[in-house]
Order: structure tokens, then C-alpha cells, then sequence
């Protein structure tokens, strides 16, 4: 490990038996950021006794598979893992998709999430927005810090590269796995939120990712469906154009494109940026 990263964890570890000297409530995706912090939670309650919950989302916004991940991550890290259920589009401004769809939706769950930690009585609630996140269009981020939640890699400034590197280091399983935000991001803003849309999406990206390594996502606009994927699968996908059309078009979108740019994360925020609602 090089020095600039053993420094890191150094310090990671350090903040974590800080917040280890009380039961800790961490929001648990899967993904490598959370795995990151359940690892050193975990590692660091071992010295104070105290537990750390692993708690998941089953949101119909996000792929089902994430739970299936979230249950063996949280199994093999060590932390106790719960699932809550919430069902977003219950709230009508959330269903219609505005701009800042992501702080109203960020606002329910972790509203959920304290009302899970005060029910036994844990004092510290984190997820794992990193440093990359705050440089970014990222509105729930403000829901976050209303709700006095501790993004603890922000704080400590680690770049997500930086956090794959980490995971790395500790032998986490999920260290190279791709982001996976709500499926909500493959549609235009003000556009209203479908589950049938979004299954159909989700079970493409399915397809696709089955195929193609790296990032995947569908983005729909109303008759068309951009393709985004790693500008080193291009010529893989242009390969394979006969069976992506074919499959596409089996779940009821018209028109087929393959997006030259790339896969941008928030490639549907363009146009917003830091002057939008944050």
C-alpha cells in the first residue's frame, strides 16, 4: 500500500472508533462507498463492544438484485443487516419527478432511517456520500444535513477513487462494483415516475450489463432509449447491435440509440448544475 492511501486508511479508521463509542446506524447499499465504512464500522466496534446495523432500502427504485448484494456484503463484512421498506411515489411530488426529486426522496428515507435508530436509541446515523459527491448536482445531499446525517468520507475528503482503492486494500468483495443509483435517473426531469417504465429499464440494463462490462443505463425519452455505456464497449455493443435491437425493442421501445459521449453519471442533470436547487 502506498503511503498517500495507508495514510487514509489511517485516518478512517481513527474517525470510525470516534463514532464506535456508541451503536452505529449506517445506510448500506452494497455499493463499494457504504461497504467501505461498514468494514471499518465493524472492525472498530470490535474494540468497543458496541453494534453496528447495516440497514437497506427496498425501494422499487432501485433493482431488486441490491438487496440479494446487500444481504451477503453486510453477511460477509459483519455488520446487522435490517431492510426497511418505503414506497416513494406514495408522495405525489416525488412521483412527478421534479428537479430536486432527489432531495425530497433522500428527506423520506433517512426520515425512516432516524426514526429506525431512535427506536433503539442509536446516536450515530451515516451513509456514504463521498467527496466526489459534493462537487457534483447532488440535492439530497442537503437532506442529508438537515437530517443531521454523517457523511463521514466527505468529511474526511475521499475521493471515490480513493474509496475503491481502500476497498481494495481490505479485500472488500464489492470493491469494483459500479454505481447503482435510483432508477429514477433514466428519466427526464418533470416526467412522471412509472414502475412498469421502470422495470422494463431495469431489466434492459440487466440484459446489457450480462454482456458489456463496466457501467450501464438506459435513459429514456419518451420514443427513445439512449444507451450509455464505457467508451471502451462501443465497439463490443456496434458488434452485437442485431441482438441489443432485438431485445430492446421486445420490451416496447421504438427507437434505439447509442449515446457517442459515453456513460456520464447525472447525464440527465445537464443543463442544471451548482446553480440549481441544492
Amino acid at each position: 500500500m502506498d503511503k498517500n492511501l495507508s495514510g487514509l486508511k489511517d485516518k478512517l479508521e481513527q474517525a470510525m472508533a470516534e463514532y464506535a463509542r456508541e451503536d452505529i446506524c449506517l445506510a448500506f447499499s452494497g455499493g463499494v462507498d457504504s461497504s467501505l465504512l461498514l468494514k471499518a464500522a465493524a472492525e472498530a466496534v470490535k474494540k468497543t463492544g458496541k453494534k453496528v446495523y447495516a440497514v437497506t432500502f427496498d425501494s422499487r427504485l432501485h433493482p431488486s438484485c441490491d438487496l440479494d448484494i446487500a444481504s451477503n456484503v453486510a453477511k460477509e463484512l459483519g455488520g446487522i443487516h435490517k431492510i426497511i421498506t418505503v414506497d416513494e411515489l406514495e408522495q405525489e411530488e416525488i412521483r412527478f419527478n421534479p428537479v430536486d426529486r432527489c432531495y425530497l426522496c433522500k428527506k423520506k428515507l433517512f426520515q425512516s432511517l432516524r426514526e429506525f435508530a431512535g427506536e433503539r436509541d442509536i446516536p450515530v446515523i451515516m451513509d456514504g456520500t463521498n467527496e466526489d459527491d459534493m462537487h457534483v448536482y447532488r440535492p439530497g445531499i442537503r437532506a442529508l444535513k438537515e437530517l443531521g446525517i454523517i457523511s463521514l468520507l466527505a468529511e474526511l475528503h475521499i475521493t471515490k477513487a480513493q474509496v475503491k482503492a481502500l476497498a481494495g486494500e481490505y479485500g472488500i468483495s464489492v470493491a469494483k462494483r459500479p454505481s447503482a443509483p435510483c432508477m429514477a435517473t433514466r428519466l427526464p426531469y418533470n416526467t412522471e415516475i412509472d414502475y412498469d417504465i421502470l422495470g422494463k429499464i431495469g431489466e434492459g440494463e440487466e440484459f446489457l450489463r450480462s454482456r458489456f462490462q463496466g457501467n450501464v443505463r438506459l435513459r429514456l425519452h419518451k420514443d427513445i432509449v439512449r444507451i450509455e455505456v464505457d467508451q471502451d464497449s462501443f465497439e463490443r455493443v456496434l458488434k452485437e447491435r442485431d441482438i441489443v435491437i432485438s431485445y430492446l425493442k421486445k420490451l416496447g421501445f421504438a427507437y434505439i440509440t447509442l449515446d457517442l459521449e459515453g456513460f456520464r453519471s447525472g447525464s440527465m442533470d445537464l443543463g442544471i448544475g451548482e446553480s440549481g436547487i441544492e
